[in-house]
């Protein structure tokens, strides 16, 4: 079966993207994938900002991308990029980690005025380390989620219809692909 990394660079935990990424994991776990999520922001951030590659939650991390045939990386747009918590993880992957990887970039912002954000910013660095394949990316605005939530409980995320189909077509073309190296 097939193994999937989500990598979410929201440094919030109440943060949109999290109705995101909880769609998109549970659509994989629907088609019967193996399904991983690094929280970067849950990583020590000391390993992080001091670049310790032998930290063991770093190598915990690292050995589920190298194990991966598929990663999703998902962040919020900040000054027209992802997040500098993301970058500080892509940073301690190894050079070539993402060479024969499937990539689906997911990213969220305020306005659609960064919708460039992952072609511009994102892609030079995932190409360094050696991404080739991505299926279709999924940029989406703030609007497009609405978040509640109760006193002393977790956020829940309602996606609109637009977002769910666009949501929806992606992991249908992961799938998709995943399924043509299988056989």
């Amino acid at each position: 079966m097939p193994n999937i990394v989500i990598i979410s660079g929201s440094p919030n935990a109440s943060s949109r993207l999290n109705g995101i990424t909880q769609y998109v994991e549970q659509q994989l776990i629907e088609n019967k994938l193996s399904v991983n999520l690094i929280t970067v922001v849950s990583l020590p951030a000391e390993d992080l900002i001091h670049a310790r590659f032998g930290s063991p939650a770093i190598i915990e991390a690292n050995k589920l991308v190298e194990e991966a045939d598929a990663v999703i990386i998902a962040s919020p747009v900040y000054k027209a990029s992802y997040t500098g918590v993301l970058k500080t993880y892509l940073d301690l992957l190894p050079q070539k980690g993402l060479d024969g990887k499937i990539i689906a970039p997911l990213f969220i912002g305020g306005t659609i005025a960064h919708l460039l954000s992952i072609d511009y910013s994102l892609k030079p660095v995932l190409a360094s380390m050696g991404a080739k394949l991505y299926v279709s990316g999924v940029y989406a605005i703030d609007s497009q989620i609405n978040r509640t939530q109760e006193p002393n409980e977790a956020p829940v995320f309602e996606l609109n219809e637009e977002l769910t189909l666009r949501l929806t077509e992606t992991v249908n073309e992961l799938v998709r692909e995943l399924s043509l190296r299988s056989k």
